[in-house]
Protein backbone atom coordinates (compact mmCIF):
# COMPACT_ATOMS: atom_id res chain seq x y z
CA UNK A 1 0.00 0.00 0.00
CA UNK A 2 1.18 3.56 -0.73
CA UNK A 3 1.65 5.37 2.24
CA UNK A 4 -1.58 7.53 3.68
CA UNK A 5 -3.92 4.99 2.61
CA UNK A 6 -7.43 3.05 3.61
CA UNK A 7 -7.74 -0.13 2.20
CA UNK A 8 -11.84 -1.17 2.81
CA UNK A 9 -12.88 -5.05 2.24
CA UNK A 10 -15.94 -5.19 1.81
CA UNK A 11 -16.55 -8.79 0.85
CA UNK A 12 -16.61 -9.54 4.11
CA UNK A 13 -18.94 -8.54 7.27
CA UNK A 14 -18.33 -6.40 9.12
CA UNK A 15 -15.65 -4.68 6.27
CA UNK A 16 -11.77 -5.36 6.82
CA UNK A 17 -10.60 -1.89 7.34
CA UNK A 18 -6.40 -1.47 6.36
CA UNK A 19 -4.47 1.13 7.25
CA UNK A 20 -0.48 1.57 5.77
CA UNK A 21 1.78 1.51 8.13
CA UNK A 22 2.46 5.34 7.62
CA UNK A 23 -1.13 7.29 7.75
CA UNK A 24 -2.52 10.39 8.17
CA UNK A 25 -5.71 10.35 8.25
CA UNK A 26 -6.17 14.08 6.87
CA UNK A 27 -5.00 12.47 3.22
CA UNK A 28 -8.22 10.08 3.02
CA UNK A 29 -10.89 12.54 4.40
CA UNK A 30 -9.23 15.67 2.26
CA UNK A 31 -6.40 14.96 -0.09
CA UNK A 32 -7.72 12.06 -1.99
CA UNK A 33 -10.98 13.39 -3.30
CA UNK A 34 -8.60 15.94 -5.98
CA UNK A 35 -7.23 12.64 -7.13
CA UNK A 36 -10.79 11.33 -7.81
CA UNK A 37 -12.37 13.67 -9.21
CA UNK A 38 -14.16 15.88 -7.57
CA UNK A 39 -12.36 19.09 -6.86
CA UNK A 40 -15.52 20.78 -8.62
CA UNK A 41 -17.54 19.21 -6.05
CA UNK A 42 -19.25 21.10 -3.01
CA UNK A 43 -18.48 19.48 0.21
CA UNK A 44 -19.62 22.49 2.30
CA UNK A 45 -23.15 24.63 2.33
CA UNK A 46 -24.45 27.35 4.41
CA UNK A 47 -24.79 30.84 5.72
CA UNK A 48 -20.94 31.13 4.99
CA UNK A 49 -21.17 30.47 1.24
CA UNK A 50 -20.29 27.31 -0.59
CA UNK A 51 -16.74 25.75 -0.61
CA UNK A 52 -15.61 22.92 -2.87
CA UNK A 53 -13.63 20.05 -2.09
CA UNK A 54 -10.39 21.67 -4.09
CA UNK A 55 -10.96 24.93 -2.52
CA UNK A 56 -11.25 22.85 1.28
CA UNK A 57 -8.17 21.04 0.24
CA UNK A 58 -6.16 23.91 -0.35
CA UNK A 59 -7.11 25.91 2.83
CA UNK A 60 -6.47 22.95 4.95
CA UNK A 61 -3.02 23.67 3.47
CA UNK A 62 -2.78 26.95 4.28
CA UNK A 63 -3.79 26.72 7.87
CA UNK A 64 -1.90 23.95 8.21
CA UNK A 65 1.52 25.87 7.50
CA UNK A 66 -0.10 28.43 9.59
CA UNK A 67 0.18 26.35 12.64
CA UNK A 68 3.20 24.86 11.52
CA UNK A 69 5.06 28.69 11.47
CA UNK A 70 3.66 29.46 15.00
CA UNK A 71 6.13 27.07 16.13
CA UNK A 72 4.24 24.73 17.96
CA UNK A 73 6.24 21.13 18.84
CA UNK A 74 4.72 18.37 17.25
CA UNK A 75 1.44 16.85 19.04
CA UNK A 76 1.11 19.85 20.82
CA UNK A 77 -2.70 20.68 21.29
CA UNK A 78 -4.69 23.16 19.33
CA UNK A 79 -8.00 24.01 21.30
CA UNK A 80 -10.45 25.35 19.07
CA UNK A 81 -13.74 27.16 20.27
CA UNK A 82 -14.95 27.41 16.76
CA UNK A 83 -18.61 27.65 16.07
CA UNK A 84 -19.90 25.40 12.94
CA UNK A 85 -18.29 27.04 9.76
CA UNK A 86 -15.82 26.24 6.71
CA UNK A 87 -13.02 27.52 8.89
CA UNK A 88 -13.72 24.51 11.57
CA UNK A 89 -12.53 22.29 8.47
CA UNK A 90 -9.81 24.05 8.19
CA UNK A 91 -8.40 24.13 11.24
CA UNK A 92 -9.49 21.02 12.25
CA UNK A 93 -7.52 19.11 9.16
CA UNK A 94 -4.87 21.33 8.97
CA UNK A 95 -3.60 20.61 12.47
CA UNK A 96 -3.95 16.72 11.91
CA UNK A 97 -1.74 17.20 8.95
CA UNK A 98 0.50 19.09 9.83
CA UNK A 99 1.69 16.51 13.24
CA UNK A 100 -0.77 18.82 15.72
CA UNK A 101 -3.49 18.07 17.61
CA UNK A 102 -7.16 19.74 17.42
CA UNK A 103 -9.24 20.06 20.62
CA UNK A 104 -12.73 20.98 19.57
CA UNK A 105 -14.38 21.88 22.97
CA UNK A 106 -18.24 23.13 23.64
CA UNK A 107 -18.53 26.90 22.38
CA UNK A 108 -21.96 27.07 24.49
CA UNK A 109 -19.19 26.69 27.81
CA UNK A 110 -18.12 30.02 29.75
CA UNK A 111 -14.99 31.12 30.97
CA UNK A 112 -14.82 28.71 34.47
CA UNK A 113 -15.26 25.95 31.78
CA UNK A 114 -12.83 27.24 29.14
CA UNK A 115 -10.29 27.89 31.67
CA UNK A 116 -10.34 24.33 32.98
CA UNK A 117 -9.49 23.41 29.69
CA UNK A 118 -7.06 25.32 28.70
CA UNK A 119 -5.25 24.18 31.84
CA UNK A 120 -6.52 20.50 31.21
CA UNK A 121 -4.84 20.09 27.97
CA UNK A 122 -1.63 22.35 28.67
CA UNK A 123 -2.69 23.47 25.06
CA UNK A 124 -0.18 25.14 22.60
CA UNK A 125 -2.68 27.36 21.15
CA UNK A 126 -6.35 29.27 21.36
CA UNK A 127 -8.13 29.30 18.10
CA UNK A 128 -11.61 30.94 18.98
CA UNK A 129 -14.45 32.24 16.89
CA UNK A 130 -15.14 36.46 17.54
CA UNK A 131 -18.48 35.56 19.02
CA UNK A 132 -16.58 34.17 22.06
CA UNK A 133 -14.24 36.91 22.24
CA UNK A 134 -14.97 37.94 25.72
CA UNK A 135 -15.25 34.11 27.76
CA UNK A 136 -11.98 33.31 26.09
CA UNK A 137 -10.05 36.52 27.16
CA UNK A 138 -11.54 35.95 30.82
CA UNK A 139 -10.33 32.02 30.52
CA UNK A 140 -7.00 33.50 29.74
CA UNK A 141 -6.33 35.77 32.28
CA UNK A 142 -7.01 33.43 35.24
CA UNK A 143 -5.80 30.44 33.75
CA UNK A 144 -2.41 28.96 35.20
CA UNK A 145 -1.46 27.58 32.04
CA UNK A 146 -1.12 30.61 29.23
CA UNK A 147 -0.95 29.01 25.77
CA UNK A 148 1.42 30.60 23.64
CA UNK A 149 -0.73 31.41 21.13
CA UNK A 150 -4.11 32.89 21.14
CA UNK A 151 -5.80 34.04 17.67
CA UNK A 152 -9.36 34.57 16.31
CA UNK A 153 -10.35 32.48 13.44
CA UNK A 154 -11.36 36.02 11.59
CA UNK A 155 -12.52 39.64 12.11
CA UNK A 156 -9.68 42.64 12.80
CA UNK A 157 -6.23 43.05 13.07
CA UNK A 158 -4.21 39.12 12.99
CA UNK A 159 -6.32 36.35 12.60
CA UNK A 160 -6.23 32.67 11.40
CA UNK A 161 -8.11 33.88 7.90
CA UNK A 162 -5.42 36.74 7.50
CA UNK A 163 -2.57 34.55 7.95
CA UNK A 164 -3.75 32.32 5.79
CA UNK A 165 -4.01 34.56 2.75
CA UNK A 166 -0.16 34.61 2.59
CA UNK A 167 0.59 31.23 3.81
CA UNK A 168 1.68 28.59 0.76
CA UNK A 169 -1.40 26.45 -0.72
CA UNK A 170 0.49 22.91 -0.40
CA UNK A 171 1.44 21.54 2.45
CA UNK A 172 2.74 17.53 2.79
CA UNK A 173 1.36 15.08 5.03
CA UNK A 174 3.40 14.69 8.55
CA UNK A 175 4.16 10.46 9.03
CA UNK A 176 1.95 9.35 11.36
CA UNK A 177 0.72 6.08 12.18
CA UNK A 178 -2.72 4.75 12.13
CA UNK A 179 -2.53 4.06 16.05
CA UNK A 180 -1.02 7.50 17.06
CA UNK A 181 -2.74 10.56 18.72
CA UNK A 182 -4.69 12.35 16.07
CA UNK A 183 -7.51 14.74 18.02
CA UNK A 184 -9.49 14.74 21.08
CA UNK A 185 -12.40 15.42 22.17
CA UNK A 186 -13.62 16.79 25.98
CA UNK A 187 -16.83 14.02 27.26
CA UNK A 188 -19.88 16.21 27.93
CA UNK A 189 -19.88 16.19 31.64
CA UNK A 190 -23.14 14.04 31.82
CA UNK A 191 -21.82 12.79 35.13
CA UNK A 192 -19.30 15.56 36.57
CA UNK A 193 -16.02 17.25 34.90
CA UNK A 194 -15.33 17.29 31.14
CA UNK A 195 -12.52 14.75 30.20
CA UNK A 196 -10.33 14.77 27.40
CA UNK A 197 -10.49 11.93 25.05
CA UNK A 198 -7.76 11.46 22.83
CA UNK A 199 -8.60 9.36 19.61
CA UNK A 200 -6.44 8.13 16.77
CA UNK A 201 -5.70 8.11 12.86
CA UNK A 202 -7.67 4.44 12.23
CA UNK A 203 -10.70 5.67 14.58
CA UNK A 204 -12.72 7.94 11.87
CA UNK A 205 -12.64 5.43 9.41
CA UNK A 206 -14.52 2.84 11.59
CA UNK A 207 -17.59 4.87 12.02
CA UNK A 208 -17.78 5.58 8.88
CA UNK A 209 -17.85 3.22 7.12
CA UNK A 210 -19.61 0.88 9.56
CA UNK A 211 -22.40 3.14 10.14
CA UNK A 212 -22.34 5.75 7.53
CA UNK A 213 -21.61 3.59 4.67
CA UNK A 214 -22.69 -0.34 6.07
CA UNK A 215 -25.60 1.18 8.52
CA UNK A 216 -26.99 4.24 7.35
CA UNK A 217 -26.61 3.17 3.09
CA UNK A 218 -24.98 6.97 2.85
CA UNK A 219 -23.08 7.78 -0.79
CA UNK A 220 -21.99 10.50 -2.67
CA UNK A 221 -24.48 11.65 -3.73
CA UNK A 222 -25.93 12.27 -0.03
CA UNK A 223 -26.36 15.98 1.56
CA UNK A 224 -26.01 15.64 5.45
CA UNK A 225 -27.51 18.72 8.11
CA UNK A 226 -27.03 18.21 11.84
CA UNK A 227 -28.88 19.70 14.24
CA UNK A 228 -25.59 18.60 16.69
CA UNK A 229 -23.13 20.47 16.03
CA UNK A 230 -19.10 19.88 15.21
CA UNK A 231 -17.71 20.24 18.54
CA UNK A 232 -18.68 16.99 19.55
CA UNK A 233 -18.42 13.30 18.44
CA UNK A 234 -21.96 12.98 17.11
CA UNK A 235 -22.04 16.08 15.30
CA UNK A 236 -18.17 15.83 14.20
CA UNK A 237 -18.92 12.69 12.24
CA UNK A 238 -22.79 13.69 11.36
CA UNK A 239 -21.70 16.92 9.42
CA UNK A 240 -17.82 16.57 8.79
CA UNK A 241 -16.40 12.90 8.71
CA UNK A 242 -19.09 11.12 6.77
CA UNK A 243 -19.69 13.28 4.05
CA UNK A 244 -15.77 13.99 3.75
CA UNK A 245 -15.21 9.80 3.78
CA UNK A 246 -17.92 9.85 0.86
CA UNK A 247 -17.00 12.78 -1.09
CA UNK A 248 -21.01 14.00 -0.34
CA UNK A 249 -21.68 17.57 0.99
CA UNK A 250 -22.49 18.79 4.34
CA UNK A 251 -24.85 21.57 5.00
CA UNK A 252 -23.42 24.40 8.51
CA UNK A 253 -25.32 26.05 10.28
CA UNK A 254 -23.87 28.32 13.42
CA UNK A 255 -27.04 29.13 14.82
CA UNK A 256 -28.84 28.02 17.74
CA UNK A 257 -31.43 24.94 16.23
CA UNK A 258 -34.80 26.15 16.50
CA UNK A 259 -37.41 25.00 14.78
CA UNK A 260 -37.65 27.93 12.39
CA UNK A 261 -34.20 28.07 10.93
CA UNK A 262 -34.08 24.26 11.22
CA UNK A 263 -36.94 24.41 8.53
CA UNK A 264 -35.55 27.32 7.17
CA UNK A 265 -32.35 24.90 6.19
CA UNK A 266 -33.93 22.13 5.17
CA UNK A 267 -35.97 23.86 2.43
CA UNK A 268 -32.87 25.87 1.34
CA UNK A 269 -30.35 22.94 0.74
CA UNK A 270 -32.43 20.01 0.80
CA UNK A 271 -31.03 17.58 2.97
CA UNK A 272 -30.84 13.83 2.38
CA UNK A 273 -29.99 12.65 5.99
CA UNK A 274 -30.94 14.63 8.87
CA UNK A 275 -29.76 14.44 12.60
CA UNK A 276 -31.16 15.51 15.64
CA UNK A 277 -32.02 14.88 19.02
CA UNK A 278 -35.05 13.84 20.76
CA UNK A 279 -35.72 17.64 22.30
CA UNK A 280 -34.92 19.39 19.02
CA UNK A 281 -37.68 16.60 17.50
CA UNK A 282 -40.18 17.29 20.02
CA UNK A 283 -40.37 21.01 19.28
CA UNK A 284 -40.34 20.21 15.77
CA UNK A 285 -43.05 18.54 16.02
CA UNK A 286 -44.86 21.37 18.14
CA UNK A 287 -44.03 23.52 15.68
CA UNK A 288 -45.73 21.86 12.79
CA UNK A 289 -48.45 22.43 14.59
CA UNK A 290 -48.52 25.52 12.86
CA UNK A 291 -46.33 25.67 10.08
CA UNK A 292 -46.01 23.39 6.97
CA UNK A 293 -42.03 23.19 6.30
CA UNK A 294 -41.06 21.82 2.74
CA UNK A 295 -39.42 18.39 3.76
CA UNK A 296 -38.77 15.96 0.89
CA UNK A 297 -35.85 16.37 0.44
CA UNK A 298 -35.12 14.26 3.79
CA UNK A 299 -34.92 10.24 3.45
CA UNK A 300 -33.01 9.75 6.43
CA UNK A 301 -34.15 11.19 10.19
CA UNK A 302 -31.38 10.14 13.01
CA UNK A 303 -32.04 10.85 16.79
CA UNK A 304 -29.43 10.24 19.44
CA UNK A 305 -27.99 12.05 22.88
CA UNK A 306 -30.97 10.61 24.74
CA UNK A 307 -33.61 7.76 24.62
CA UNK A 308 -36.14 8.54 22.11
CA UNK A 309 -39.94 8.39 23.88
CA UNK A 310 -42.01 6.25 21.61
CA UNK A 311 -44.58 8.74 21.51
CA UNK A 312 -42.41 11.15 19.90
CA UNK A 313 -41.55 8.46 17.01
CA UNK A 314 -44.84 7.52 16.63
CA UNK A 315 -46.17 11.73 16.36
CA UNK A 316 -43.09 11.73 13.85
CA UNK A 317 -44.08 9.11 11.75
CA UNK A 318 -47.94 10.55 11.30
CA UNK A 319 -46.49 14.09 10.76
CA UNK A 320 -43.95 13.64 8.29
CA UNK A 321 -44.45 9.61 7.10
CA UNK A 322 -41.09 9.35 7.93
CA UNK A 323 -39.00 6.80 10.70
CA UNK A 324 -36.98 8.24 13.05
CA UNK A 325 -34.53 6.17 13.83
CA UNK A 326 -33.08 6.25 17.68
CA UNK A 327 -29.50 5.49 18.08
CA UNK A 328 -26.94 5.74 20.85
CA UNK A 329 -23.48 6.57 20.81
CA UNK A 330 -20.66 7.62 22.73
CA UNK A 331 -17.57 10.07 22.79
CA UNK A 332 -15.21 7.34 24.18
CA UNK A 333 -16.46 5.01 20.93
CA UNK A 334 -16.92 8.27 19.12
CA UNK A 335 -19.86 7.65 16.98
CA UNK A 336 -23.34 5.37 17.13
CA UNK A 337 -22.78 1.90 17.89
CA UNK A 338 -26.47 0.81 18.49
CA UNK A 339 -29.45 2.02 16.06
CA UNK A 340 -32.56 1.03 14.65
CA UNK A 341 -33.04 1.38 10.87
CA UNK A 342 -35.54 1.01 8.39
CA UNK A 343 -34.85 -2.85 8.78
CA UNK A 344 -34.75 -3.58 12.68
CA UNK A 345 -36.65 -0.64 14.11
CA UNK A 346 -38.71 -0.98 17.81
CA UNK A 347 -40.15 1.90 19.33
CA UNK A 348 -38.70 2.72 22.65
CA UNK A 349 -35.07 0.42 22.18
CA UNK A 350 -32.08 1.68 21.24
CA UNK A 351 -32.00 -0.80 18.54
CA UNK A 352 -29.34 -3.48 17.47
CA UNK A 353 -25.68 -3.63 17.40
CA UNK A 354 -23.98 -1.12 14.45
CA UNK A 355 -21.88 -3.96 12.30
CA UNK A 356 -18.44 -3.85 13.56
CA UNK A 357 -19.29 -3.55 17.09
CA UNK A 358 -19.63 -5.90 20.07
CA UNK A 359 -21.55 -5.57 23.08
CA UNK A 360 -22.55 -7.33 26.64
CA UNK A 361 -24.39 -6.79 29.88
CA UNK A 362 -22.93 -7.26 32.67
CA UNK A 363 -23.69 -7.25 36.66
CA UNK A 364 -21.60 -5.74 39.06
CA UNK A 365 -19.21 -8.44 39.12
CA UNK A 366 -18.72 -8.47 35.19
CA UNK A 367 -20.58 -11.25 34.46
CA UNK A 368 -22.61 -11.88 31.82
CA UNK A 369 -26.62 -11.10 32.83
CA UNK A 370 -29.10 -13.61 31.08
CA UNK A 371 -30.87 -12.16 28.31
CA UNK A 372 -33.96 -9.90 29.22
CA UNK A 373 -32.55 -8.74 32.66
CA UNK A 374 -30.82 -5.58 33.37
CA UNK A 375 -27.00 -4.75 33.75
CA UNK A 376 -24.05 -2.58 32.64
CA UNK A 377 -24.06 -1.96 29.07
CA UNK A 378 -20.02 -2.46 27.79
CA UNK A 379 -19.12 -2.07 24.30
CA UNK A 380 -16.38 -2.51 22.17
CA UNK A 381 -15.45 -2.22 18.60
CA UNK A 382 -12.26 -0.40 16.46
CA UNK A 383 -12.91 3.46 17.47
CA UNK A 384 -12.92 2.80 20.96
CA UNK A 385 -10.63 5.75 22.51
CA UNK A 386 -6.97 5.41 23.42
CA UNK A 387 -7.17 7.11 26.81
CA UNK A 388 -8.26 10.21 28.96
CA UNK A 389 -6.11 12.47 29.13
CA UNK A 390 -3.82 12.89 32.49
CA UNK A 391 -6.63 10.92 34.03
CA UNK A 392 -5.35 7.11 34.96
CA UNK A 393 -7.68 6.79 36.99
CA UNK A 394 -10.64 7.14 35.26
CA UNK A 395 -9.33 5.63 32.17
CA UNK A 396 -8.65 2.10 34.33
CA UNK A 397 -12.40 2.54 35.29
CA UNK A 398 -13.59 2.79 31.96
CA UNK A 399 -11.21 0.55 29.87
CA UNK A 400 -11.61 -3.18 31.04
CA UNK A 401 -9.95 -5.44 28.90
CA UNK A 402 -10.15 -3.82 25.46
CA UNK A 403 -14.12 -3.53 26.92
CA UNK A 404 -15.80 0.47 27.41
CA UNK A 405 -17.62 0.68 30.32
CA UNK A 406 -20.73 2.99 28.94
CA UNK A 407 -22.20 3.74 32.34
CA UNK A 408 -25.35 3.46 30.79
CA UNK A 409 -27.92 0.42 32.11
CA UNK A 410 -29.40 -1.92 29.42
CA UNK A 411 -31.37 -5.25 28.57
CA UNK A 412 -31.78 -6.98 25.45
CA UNK A 413 -34.99 -8.42 24.33
CA UNK A 414 -35.70 -11.99 22.80
CA UNK A 415 -35.34 -10.29 19.26
CA UNK A 416 -32.04 -8.94 20.23
CA UNK A 417 -32.92 -5.33 20.78
CA UNK A 418 -31.21 -3.14 23.20
CA UNK A 419 -33.35 -0.99 25.69
CA UNK A 420 -31.98 1.53 27.50
CA UNK A 421 -33.02 1.66 31.19
CA UNK A 422 -30.91 4.68 31.74
CA UNK A 423 -27.43 5.77 33.59
CA UNK A 424 -26.06 3.57 36.18
CA UNK A 425 -25.99 5.99 38.73
CA UNK A 426 -29.67 7.04 37.15
CA UNK A 427 -31.62 3.79 38.28
CA UNK A 428 -33.77 3.78 41.00
CA UNK A 429 -35.16 1.14 43.55
CA UNK A 430 -39.03 1.42 44.61
CA UNK A 431 -39.92 -0.93 46.74
CA UNK A 432 -37.35 -3.33 46.34
CA UNK A 433 -37.23 -3.52 42.35
CA UNK A 434 -34.90 -1.48 40.29
CA UNK A 435 -37.01 1.35 37.99
CA UNK A 436 -35.83 2.74 34.77
CA UNK A 437 -36.43 6.77 34.87
CA UNK A 438 -36.55 6.45 31.18
CA UNK A 439 -39.89 4.26 31.37
CA UNK A 440 -41.56 7.06 33.13
CA UNK A 441 -40.14 9.55 31.27
CA UNK A 442 -41.79 8.07 27.92
CA UNK A 443 -44.75 7.57 29.98
CA UNK A 444 -44.95 11.80 30.58
CA UNK A 445 -44.35 12.54 27.39
CA UNK A 446 -47.00 11.08 26.00
CA UNK A 447 -49.37 13.56 27.46
CA UNK A 448 -50.07 16.08 25.13
CA UNK A 449 -49.52 19.21 27.73
CA UNK A 450 -45.75 17.83 28.64
CA UNK A 451 -42.97 18.42 26.28
CA UNK A 452 -40.30 17.19 28.20
CA UNK A 453 -39.89 15.09 31.72
CA UNK A 454 -36.94 13.79 34.05
CA UNK A 455 -37.46 11.36 36.68
CA UNK A 456 -35.04 11.07 39.81
CA UNK A 457 -35.13 9.31 43.25
CA UNK A 458 -36.11 11.35 46.24
CA UNK A 459 -36.46 10.20 49.82
CA UNK A 460 -40.24 10.26 51.29
CA UNK A 461 -40.71 10.85 54.58
CA UNK A 462 -39.93 7.04 55.78
CA UNK A 463 -36.12 8.08 53.82
CA UNK A 464 -37.36 5.65 51.28
CA UNK A 465 -36.61 6.47 47.47
CA UNK A 466 -39.44 7.52 45.28
CA UNK A 467 -39.79 8.68 41.47
CA UNK A 468 -39.69 12.50 41.51
CA UNK A 469 -40.95 14.00 38.23
CA UNK A 470 -39.20 17.71 36.85
CA UNK A 471 -41.17 18.61 33.60
CA UNK A 472 -41.40 21.09 31.02
CA UNK A 473 -44.95 21.71 29.71
CA UNK A 474 -45.48 23.13 25.92
CA UNK A 475 -47.34 25.85 27.30
CA UNK A 476 -45.54 27.17 31.02
CA UNK A 477 -49.13 28.55 31.85
CA UNK A 478 -50.95 25.08 31.98
CA UNK A 479 -48.63 24.71 35.06
CA UNK A 480 -51.22 23.60 38.26
CA UNK A 481 -51.85 21.40 41.15
CA UNK A 482 -54.91 20.16 38.96
CA UNK A 483 -52.48 19.41 35.88
CA UNK A 484 -50.14 17.59 38.63
CA UNK A 485 -52.99 15.29 39.61
CA UNK A 486 -53.94 14.78 36.17
CA UNK A 487 -50.47 13.74 35.25
CA UNK A 488 -51.20 11.27 38.05
CA UNK A 489 -53.73 9.13 36.71
CA UNK A 490 -52.25 9.18 33.28
CA UNK A 491 -49.00 7.61 34.89
CA UNK A 492 -50.79 5.23 37.09
CA UNK A 493 -52.74 3.92 34.21
CA UNK A 494 -49.97 3.20 32.42
CA UNK A 495 -47.30 2.03 34.67
CA UNK A 496 -46.67 -0.65 37.27
CA UNK A 497 -48.44 0.88 40.71
CA UNK A 498 -45.03 1.69 42.27
CA UNK A 499 -43.52 3.80 39.42
CA UNK A 500 -45.94 6.56 39.41
CA UNK A 501 -43.81 9.77 40.46
CA UNK A 502 -44.88 10.92 44.00
CA UNK A 503 -44.37 14.77 43.57
CA UNK A 504 -44.78 16.89 40.08
CA UNK A 505 -42.31 19.82 39.94
CA UNK A 506 -43.06 21.97 36.41
CA UNK A 507 -40.14 23.68 35.08
CA UNK A 508 -38.90 25.74 32.14
CA UNK A 509 -36.03 23.49 30.99
CA UNK A 510 -34.05 20.63 31.68
CA UNK A 511 -30.24 20.31 32.52
CA UNK A 512 -28.31 18.84 29.74
CA UNK A 513 -25.33 18.17 27.92
CA UNK A 514 -24.65 19.71 24.84
CA UNK A 515 -25.64 16.46 23.18
CA UNK A 516 -28.89 16.59 24.68
CA UNK A 517 -28.33 14.00 27.37
CA UNK A 518 -30.50 14.92 30.37
CA UNK A 519 -27.72 15.58 33.58
CA UNK A 520 -30.23 14.26 36.02
CA UNK A 521 -27.58 14.71 39.03
CA UNK A 522 -28.02 18.56 38.61
CA UNK A 523 -31.66 17.71 39.39
CA UNK A 524 -30.57 15.52 42.19
CA UNK A 525 -28.40 17.88 43.62
CA UNK A 526 -30.95 20.78 43.41
CA UNK A 527 -33.34 18.78 45.46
Amino acid sequence: MRDHTVAVDTSVTPSEIEFSPVYNAAVSFIDRHLEEGRGAKAAILGEGGSVTYAELAENVNRCGNVLADLGLARGERVVMVVKDCAEFFYLFWGAIKAGFIPVPINTMLRAQDFQYIFENSQCGAVVYSPEFADDVASALKETSHAPTHRLPVDGEGTTIVSLMAGAPPGLSPLAAGPDDDCFWLYSSGSTGAPKGVVHSHAAFAATCQYYAVETLGMTEDDVCFSAAKLFFAYGLGNAMTFPLWLGATAVLFAGRPAPDAIFENIEAYKPTIFFGVPTLYAALLRAMETDSPELSSVRVYVSAGEALPPDILERWRAKTGRDLYDSIGTTEILHIFLCNTADHLRPGSSGRLVTGYEAKIVDDGGKYVPQGETGRLMIRGDSLFKHYWRNPKKTAQSLLGGWLATGDTYYQDEDGYFVCCGRNDDMLKVGGIWCSPIEIEAKLVEHPKVLEAAIVGRADDDNLIKPEAHVVLNDPADASPDLAKELLQHCKSGLAPYKYPRWFNFISDLPKTATGKIQRFKLRENA
